[in-house]
């Protein structure tokens, strides 16, 4: 009779889990939905496997562990949001970018960013800087109406280097 209290069977590591990735429906968290995938796994696990419910509960942390360390390591850091859309225009300032259309005295030019800057990769520019080519890597400076302002990096500026 003792025995048959610490009876697990295999469904209920399946309940279980679904029950957790169920919550995380509910609660966004992404932890409980790496406890709930963990379970699943137990659940077959120890319907093809005879493993003693001691394995059992440990093989669920281990596979916890590892599959919320991947999701915080290795999953996370590519859901990063890194476009800036939806903040002020003072987040373009020191942004640097490469000139596509070369800013003249009465034309404006064209700026392209690497990734998005407040929802768009190409911006009109103009330059006080006399020396700025296309192909050229420049620094934004400051925002006049729709226009940045841009200018070559200092450092590059100092040292000569055009490019």
């Amino acid at each position: 009779m003792v025995e048959t209290l610490y009876m697990i069977e295999p469904w209920h590591w399946l309940v279980l889990g679904l029950l957790l990735i169920l919550v995380e429906m509910f609660i966004p968290t992404f932890a409980s939905l790496w406890f709930g995938s963990a379970a699943v796994i137990i659940a077959a696990v120890s319907w093809l496997l005879p493993i003693s419910l001691l394995w059992q509960v440990l093989l669920w942390l281990t596979l916890s562990v590892i599959f919320m360390f991947a999701w915080v390591k290795y999953i996370k850091p590519l859901s990063v949001d890194r476009t800036k859309a939806g903040l002020g225009g003072s987040v373009i300032i020191g942004e640097t970018g490469m000139i596509v259309v070369k800013p003249q005295a009465n034309i404006l030019g064209v700026v392209r960013f690497s990734v998005p800057i407040v929802g768009a990769d190409e911006w009109f520019c103009r330059s006080y800087d006399e020396g700025i080519e296309i192909g050229d890597r420049v620094v934004v400076t400051d925002i006049i109406g729709n226009e940045l302002v841009v200018e070559r990096p200092r450092r590059m500026v100092d040292s000569g280097i055009n490019r």
